[in-house]
């Protein structure tokens, strides 16, 4: 090799070992701001490789009752782990949001559910209206790089009915202390005008942000497989969901007028209201028969900006006050799951996703076992609906955690190594549904069928 080369390429390692540093150092570097001398050996780009990979992916669509990816029907394998943006923050946390992707990729999970706000909380994403935590938006950008490395998408939920990480509460507070707010009343943020146009600030922003790591905006990245209007909507002054009604209407129409490549559900429970027969009306659970808190869940369904529809799933919770038996709440597991897929066949045409599930290991006579079951349940109905080509398009473990993360845990809490038997069952789930997909190209698929050809364990 000449001098002069030589010399070329020890300047060049001179760089890439201060980039390395400056990496570990302070966690990332933007290398689209560091120039290296030309020279004949090939140097990589990641920012430019992570913009091509999040742009020249395929977004998932919906065709009728089915999702679809590279032109055949996606079946969604998937998991909560509503704490990623927060763990991204600081360097300290954030191998954890690289240990649950790791894991949820060596399960076969191919879609995550996490939350893309923090209203006014400890690592507030939006610290008051229309006013962002740019250190806390970084830590977004990191968990899209950091799923899309794992072969992983994301259903981003952007608002929260309950005060945990602000919520609604927090939006009607900053109206009441600014002196625009209507009511003090929580309900007030489905229909105080101020209120809403403080989400409709907050929503632009996050769907035109564009990732410091890729140079993509959120709106581009197919790495998001769908937004997720609100986290468990509910408005109790308003039990005809009119109020409910109006609100999903306006911001749905609101986000797609921005977004047009993402799907959009709501993020409902799935409870039947006063538009239903009474035959459905039958299946909601305990007090939830007589009061559906403002959600009407095939109304709420219908609306054409609406992708799909997501249900959630607490038999421990929902059936307490009726003092259930296991065969109870499994009788009603399987009812409730059918139920909502049998109205995307026949009465929305448009997939419907299991999107939180689980069991409390503080209910009366827990079993660790009673998971399995209820799980096994869950999974047996999505997938017999996937094989018919049914609207059944995936179910969602609420949550999955890893290692020393008590702090993040509830009743519901599983730590897949900790748990060798629910992590076969949540892994047999996901190779059942991979071999649906047999014979489609693409990363994604060979690598779900990798995993399962590595084997069981």
């Amino acid at each position: 090799m000449a001098v002069g080369s030589s010399l070329t390429l020890y300047h060049v390692l001179g760089v890439a070992t201060c980039v390395a540093l400056l990496y570990f150092t302070f966690g990332e570097v933007d290398l689209r701001q560091i120039s290296l001398p030309s020279m004949a050996i090939s140097v990589s780009r990641p920012s430019s490789s992570r913009a091509a990979a999040a742009v020249a992916a395929p977004f998932v669509e919906r065709r009728g009752a089915q999702l679809f990816l590279d032109g055949r029907p996606f079946y969604a394998n998937g998991w909560n782990s509503y704490w990623l943006m927060d763990q991204a923050v600081e360097p300290r946390s954030r191998d954890r949001v690289s240990r649950m992707f790791r894991t949820g990729a060596e399960m076969g999970l191919t879609v995550c559910r996490s939350w893309a706000f923090n209203d006014g909380a400890y690592n507030a994403l939006q610290v008051s209206p229309g006013h962002f935590d740019e250190r806390v938006f970084k830590a977004l950008d990191r968990v899209l790089v950091e799923a899309g490395r794992h072969g992983v998408r994301l259903i981003l939920s952007l608002a929260n009915n309950l005060e945990a990480y602000g919520g609604k509460t927090q939006y009607v507070r900053w109206a009441w202390e600014e002196g625009v707010g209507l009511s003090a009343s929580n309900d007030s943020f489905f229909y105080d005008p101020a209120i809403r146009d403080y989400f409709k600030v907050y929503l632009k922003t996050l769907l035109t942000r564009k990732n410091h790591l890729t140079g993509v905006e959120y709106r581009d990245d197919s790495t998001i497989l769908a937004w997720e209007l609100m986290n468990e909507p509910r408005c109790t002054t308003d039990p005809s969901g009119d109020t409910l009604q109006r609100w999903m209407e306006e911001m749905a129409a609101y986000v797609k007028s921005i977004d047009k490549k993402h799907l959009l559900t709501v993020g409902t429970e799935g409870f039947y209201g006063p538009t239903s027969p009474q035959d459905k009306l039958n299946v909601n659970p305990g007090i939830w028969k007589d009061n559906n808190y403002g959600s009407d869940f095939i109304r709420n369904a219908k609306i054409p900006d609406i992708d799909f529809a997501s249900i959630h799933l607490y038999p421990d919770t929902w059936l307490q006050q009726q003092h259930a038996t296991v065969d109870e709440k499994l009788k009603f597991v399987k009812r409730w799951v059918a139920s909502h897929i049998e109205d995307g066949d026949k009465e929305l045409g448009k997939p419907v996703l299991t999107t939180e599930f689980g069991l409390s290991h503080r209910a009366k006579g827990f079993d660790s076992s009673h998971r399995d079951v209820f799980y096994k349940a869950v999974y047996d109905i999505v997938y017999r609906s996937a094989v018919r080509g049914g609207a059944g398009a995936g179910a969602f473990v609420w949550q999955l955690a890893v290692e020393d993360m008590e702090e993040f845990h509830d009743d519901f809490s599983v730590v897949p190594s900790e748990h060798p038997s629910l992590h076969r069952l949540i892994k047999s789930q996901s190779c059942r549904l991979a071999k649906l997909r047999r014979g489609v190209g693409g990363e994604e698929a060979k690598r779900a069928l990798s995993v399962c050809a590595a084997g069981s364990s």
